[in-house]
């Protein structure tokens, strides 16, 4: 039996897989966000350990035996996030999360620290990175910043709570900026950047080796037989790629979630900060990452049902099971800003091309296009590093939408495939590097892809009509940023 935890920002949620990889048992407990001041989003890294405790101990109370046998835990997390740790092992302050944007002004400073980051770490300074956060720190918190013994990522927070130990995976330490990426380990010149040194950071592994054992009072408080192994485990988006088999070069997908990834997985270290591509490393062993984000994707439609106070589901009923023709209007999906390709978090969306004519239908359809839009720019920005695929998988709640997909496939030229099981998220893929430290089982065996029951193909008639409306959604974002400018 293996145990993968997701240490999410919503919820931590514990899985239970057994040696055929099927899901014995689950449960999530949920977390709140804390913004004290406009752009800040922290938590206090004591609720996910209680939330850890009380969703394992759920499951032990339901699955006693399942829980005894627990050979492994596996841990996928949130990324980006500083828990700073003093010399006793006590949390300094509340952990600023991924979606903090208060370090804009710090990102500059990075970069201008240390000339060759984009080189080393593969990425452009963002506010969500770690890195910027702690010379924000250093700066508006120094009583704070000079008691700093140690900086964890939440999942490595986590893993110190069970274990005691200080460990990090690749994958997740590749969100930091302070990653040697290519080398796969920490660069003094960037944690200098920072004001930090390697005798900040936890140690680094594999996410498939073996990272620490369960603690002895746990191990006794779940009524497990002996100590389970953990993993070196995984950053979320790594974890899901696990869970997925995306483990060989080329191997790609496209998530669907709140927000979007275009995902490929590379055998080398492959970067391209121009388009604000990530170039991170996977969490099985040699194997690297390119990702382009898009930050509301089905957040977008979520926002609309809100606004036209109806459900999502309704919305998408209005629509028929493919689409015709582009919307007459255009939406730019930059509700919270966007990453790839402007690195823009401030900048705002709306719809282009209204009417008298225009119906809710074809504003809901513009929002489903804007977001393949923004998809299509990450898909731009990857190619031009290199990295080419003719299909990808889908994931992600909006992967229930044929129409949506159908919209995907044409404005990406992708053949893109439906999963059986495509939703089962970063635990499923923390359980399965949890069974590979436990076992010593190959990446491969383990790391099987789900059944595709679907594919859907662009439409050569609407590629057309797509690359002429994407040319114009092209010239939204600054003619956007100028206003807001103005």
């Amino acid at each position: 039996m293996f145990l993968g935890i997701d240490v999410g920002t919503s919820g931590i949620k514990a899985l239970l897989v057994d040696e055929n990889q099927q899901e014995v048992a689950s449960h999530t407990e949920s977390l709140t966000v804390s913004r004290p001041h406009a752009g800040w989003s922290e938590q206090d890294p004591e609720d996910w350990w209680k939330a850890t405790c009380r969703a394992i101990d759920v499951l032990h109370g339901q699955h006693p035996n399942a829980v005894a046998a627990i050979r492994g835990i596996g841990l996928s997390g949130q990324q980006h996030g500083a828990v700073l740790v003093d010399t006793s092992g006590h949390v300094l302050r509340p952990c600023i999360l991924w979606n903090d944007t208060r370090s804009e002004a710090e990102c500059a400073l990075f970069e201008e620290r240390f000339p060759l980051s984009r080189e080393v770490t593969g990425n452009i300074a963002m506010p969500g990175f770690t890195a910027p956060k702690l010379i924000w720190v250093a700066r508006h918190e120094p009583e704070i910043f000079a008691r700093i013994r140690h900086v964890l990522l939440p999942k490595a927070w986590l893993r110190y709570r069970m274990t005691g130990e200080m460990i990090e995976d690749m994958s997740d330490a590749s969100g930091t900026l302070w990653l040697d990426v290519a080398k796969r380990a920490w660069s003094p010149e960037a944690l200098k950047a920072t004001g930090l040194t390697l005798a900040n950071m936890p140690t680094l592994c594999e996410g498939t080796a073996a990272a620490g054992y369960l603690s002895k009072d746990l191990t006794s408080r779940w009524g497990m037989a002996s100590s389970p192994v953990f993993a070196g485990s995984a950053g979320d988006n790594a974890a899901g790629a696990v869970g997925l088999g995306a483990i060989r070069n080329g191997d790609a997908f496209i998530s669907l979630g709140t927000s979007g990834v275009v995902w490929v997985t590379t055998n080398e270290f492959r970067a391209e900060h121009q388009s604000a591509i990530h170039a991170f490393c996977h969490a099985v062993p040699k194997t690297w990452h390119q990702m382009g984000v898009t930050l509301s994707a089905a957040a977008s439609l979520a926002w609309w049902a809100k606004v036209c106070d109806v459900t999502e589901r309704e919305l998408l009923a209005e629509l028929p099971e493919r689409p015709a023709r582009p919307s007459s209007a255009l939406f730019a999906p930059y509700l919270s800003g966007e990453r790839t390709p402007h690195n823009d978090g401030t900048i705002r969306g709306g719809f282009i091309g209204l009417s008298h004519d225009t119906s809710r239908a074809e504003l809901t359809q513009a929002v489903l296009e804007g977001v393949a839009f923004s998809f299509r720019d990450a898909l731009e920005g990857l190619n031009a590093s290199g990295s080419f695929f003719t299909e990808a998988d889908v994931i992600g709640g909006g992967s229930r939408s044929p129409f949506w997909i159908s919209i995907l496939a044409s404005v990406l030229g992708l053949r893109l495939h439906s999963l059986a099981h495509g939703e089962h998220g970063g635990a499923f893929g923390a359980a399965r590097l949890a069974r590979i430290a436990a076992t010593g089982e190959s990446v491969e065996s383990v790391c099987t892809a789900p059944e595709r029951i679907s594919a859907t193909d662009p439409d050569p008639e609407l590629q057309g009509a797509y690359k002429q409306a994407y040319n114009r959604y092209r010239r939204i974002y600054p003619a956007l940023r100028d206003i807001q400018n103005a």
